[in-house]
């Protein structure tokens, strides 16, 4: 989970370099390269139709960050095997993308840093920002970085420019993003003139240190195991082994130590010429190497075992743990914080509520004297103004008894005036109930006129409805004259058309009589040929019988006029009898074709019957 957290924060950078709009979305062209080259670096099969069928429901339109996450993780994070891709080749590819759109530096500056270094310092950021997104990285952990930056290059960090960064608005809302991170670095207020070689080379040790997970690098002294020769080589130390090469570029690795639970290393006194001198022991072998002083051999030994300690409690990385305490610390801070403000707001609100009480109590005391004053001040008025109403009703009381006697002398005529008022109200009563029923009447009225209105309106409405009626039957009446007028129309034209049919039926007849005549004349000029050809028969069978039958020896020939004959010819009664039948049929069956209007086809087939009883053979 770890190495996809970090695969996702550089493939962020990547997706959202291909957002030119900035509208959160991508298209699936430019999608289909991003896959692509993610499976070459990550050295995994890449399916080119994965894309298309993943996204096969959705419109041609562009793809958010959300909709290309589960294609991400289905055919790519899924995939990935640890150990099995260089992850900074990952890197690369998304900074080259990321850096195209946002990293624009002043290429005039002196200041401004080389385009790997540029690259690392990316890389650094985004292991050591938040796992949140957009990304960006706490102060804290700025401040952290430039420190150890600092410490490589042996300068003191700027703090004051720092807080200078730091105090910004942006900065304090939302945190350093990684382009206000560069520029920072660009200014080269944090560097203070340092040289750029010595600025890339601590770049390099801290990125190899914190995202490569290098606790250490350096020239060591190695007794070999065959030889036991001394030979100088580069090792590097990472949390799960200990490499050696020939030189400090690693091009040639000579050798690579497992590191486990199982490994050791102890202090060597100094022997064959070496001094400062350890050896680190696992189950099979013993390495047996020299440092170059006692602090190296401290710095070696101390970082090995940290390595061992690392392995033993799972963890692959120092610089991630020591990323997670330190946000553990933050938060602890924060809570800590957090609940003193709580806590100095409670004082505040308790001496506030203290104070405000005190002023209650003050106003309490100042009321209470004012009060004792208006207290004595009311008696007195009280008094004076009792003395003044004794006297007053003094007066009254004699002002009531003169006032009783008028009063006796006003109820007396008030009495009287009462009288003359019951008798007006009694009169006034009866003048209501006769203006009551004249009322009644009234309304009565009132009421019978509404009902002749409504029967009125009613009998209005009724008339209405007949004047409809009345004229939708006049219309119906006017449809029916033009309707009969059409058919009147119809019929005159029919009679026409029956009339030219029963001319032409008239004219067929007179040709099919003309017809007739000439069969009939066929007729008996066939039977004139039959009867010559009946006589040309008969003779020339006579003959033929005459010449087929043999003459025997010692016999004359028949004469010709022997009665022996082979067959009987039909006489030619009997011919002419069977034409005339035929005839007679065939007229009937053109009358009956005159009849349903087919004379010309029956003309033809008359002709025809006409040749076929001409036929004989």
């Amino acid at each position: 989970m770890e190495l996809r957290a970090e695969l996702l924060k550089s493939i962020w950078y990547g997706f959202t370099a291909l957002d030119l709009e900035k509208s959160g979305k991508v298209s699936k062209s430019q999608l289909k390269v991003l896959s692509h080259n993610l499976c070459t670096v990550l050295a995994i099969p890449h399916d080119p139709v994965a894309l298309e069928e993943h996204f096969r429901d959705d419109d041609d339109g562009p793809v958010s960050s959300q909709g290309y996450m589960p294609y991400l993780t289905k055919y790519i994070l899924d995939k990935v095997e640890e150990g099995s891709f260089n992850k900074e080749n990952v890197d690369e590819l998304c900074w080259t993308l990321t850096a195209k759109k946002n990293y624009r530096p002043d290429r005039s500056s002196t200041t401004v840093l080389p385009e790997k270094d540029a690259f690392r310092l990316w890389c650094l950021f985004n292991f050591l920002s938040e796992d949140k997104y957009p990304l960006v990285m706490v102060p804290d952990e700025v401040e952290y970085l430039l420190k150890k930056i600092c410490m490589v290059m042996s300068i003191e960090l700027n703090c004051v420019e720092l807080e200078d960064f730091t105090s910004q608005d942006v900065v304090q809302q939302n945190g350093f993003s990684v382009w206000a991170f560069l520029e920072m670095m660009n200014s080269g207020k944090i560097t203070r003139g340092t040289d750029k070689d010595i600025i890339s080379m601590a770049t390099e040790e801290i990125y190899r240190e914190i995202v490569c997970d290098v606790l250490k690098e350096g020239y060591l002294w190695k007794k070999g195991q065959l030889r036991r020769n001394w030979k100088e080589r580069w090792f590097t130390l990472r949390p799960s082994s200990l490499a050696y090469y020939t030189g400090e570029d690693r091009r040639e690795c000579q050798g690579n130590i497992t590191l486990d639970g199982n490994c050791c290393v102890e202090v060597l006194p100094d022997r064959d010429g070496k001094r400062c001198m350890f050896c680190l022991k696992t189950l099979s072998k013993s390495y047996e190497m020299s440092a170059s002083d006692t602090k190296q051999r401290q710095e070696w030994t101390t970082a090995i075992q940290t390595a061992i300690r690392l392995h033993v409690e799972g963890k692959t990385s120092l610089h991630k743990d020591l990323k997670l305490k330190r946000r553990e610390q933050r938060d602890q801070r924060e809570k800590r914080r957090l609940d003193k403000e709580e806590e100095l707001q409670r004082l505040r609100a308790l001496q506030e509520e203290r104070e405000r009480k005190v002023a209650e109590l003050e106003l309490l005391k100042e009321a209470q004297k004012q009060a004792q004053v208006l207290l004595e001040q009311d008696e007195q008025k009280r008094r004076q103004q009792h003395e003044q109403l004794q006297q007053a009703l003094e007066i009254q009381l004699r002002e009531a008894e003169e006032a009783r006697a008028s009063m006796q002398v006003e109820m007396a005529l008030k009495e009287e005036e009462a009288e003359r008022q019951k008798k007006r109200i009694v009169e006034l009563e009866e003048m209501q109930k006769r203006l009551e029923e004249a009322l009644q009447l009234e309304r009565k009225a009132r009421m019978d006129e509404e009902e002749f209105r409504y029967a009125q309106t009613g009998l209005l409405a009724e008339e209405e409805e007949k004047m409809k009626a009345l004229m939708a039957l006049q219309e119906e009446q006017e449809e029916y004259i033009l309707k009969t007028e059409r058919e009147k129309q119809e019929l005159k034209q029919e009679m026409e058309n029956k009339s030219r049919s029963l001319d032409e039926a008239q004219r067929q007849l007179e040709e099919v009589r003309a017809n007739r005549y000439r069969v009939d004349q066929d007729v008996v000029a066939a039977q004139r040929k039959l009867r010559q050809a009946s006589t040309n028969v008969k003779h020339w069978n006579v003959q033929m019988n005459r010449l087929m039958r043999p003459i025997g020896p010692g016999e004359k020939r028949p004469s010709l006029g022997s009665s022996f004959s082979p067959f009987q010819m039909p006489s030619q009664r009997d011919l002419g009898l069977r034409l005339r039948v035929r005839a007679d049929s065939k007229d009937e069956e053109s009358k009956e074709n005159l009849d349903n209007g087919a004379g010309c086809e029956d003309e033809k087939r008359f002709s025809q019957a006409s040749n076929g009883d001409m036929d004989i053979p």
